[in-house]
């Protein structure tokens, strides 16, 4: 597991994704798409309630954005990097995509399918693996989820 300065940075960015989510009532949760030279070539943040869409996750949204820039689906060589920990929808999507690596900051206890609740990413039975960074700048990941859904109580 290699967690570096560059992995901090692109959360940050995903952060910024996460915080501009609140605009739109989504839950405030954001993603990056690095390619292999850790240019950004997809961004997202959660737009269900925006676009009334049950599939806008900021993965799915980012990896769109990513798969688009690079002209075709495979986004092989690149990494997702997101403030919570990935479902079973987006952890299907990363598969499919063929990404390398995913960092994400807050784990997800209820519905997460990197590690907590399943490990989709690391099934050995699938043809494909990814490699999983947890826990980057979960703290600033996790205040934004509390704040978010404190409001709403």
């Amino acid at each position: 597991m290699r967690v570096d300065a560059r992995d901090e940075a692109a959360m940050r960015l995903a952060l910024a994704e996460a915080d501009a989510a609140t605009a739109s009532d989504d839950v405030p949760v954001g993603a990056v798409v690095l390619g292999p030279d850790g240019a950004v070539l997809g961004r997202g943040r959660n737009e269900r309630e925006l676009h009334h869409d049950p599939t806008a996750h900021a993965e799915v949204v980012a990896m769109r954005e990513a798969a688009a820039a690079r002209g075709g689906w495979r986004l092989d060589g690149c990494t997702l990097v997101v403030t919570l920990e990935p479902c079973a929808m987006c952890a299907g999507a990363i598969l499919q995509a063929r990404l390398d690596r995913v960092v994400f900051g807050a784990w997800d206890e209820k519905a997460g399918a990197a590690g907590s609740v399943l490990d989709v990413l690391r099934e050995r039975r699938l043809p494909h693996r990814v490699e999983v960074v947890a826990g980057v700048l979960a703290d600033e990941a996790e205040a934004r989820l509390a704040a978010f859904f404190a409001d709403r109580r």
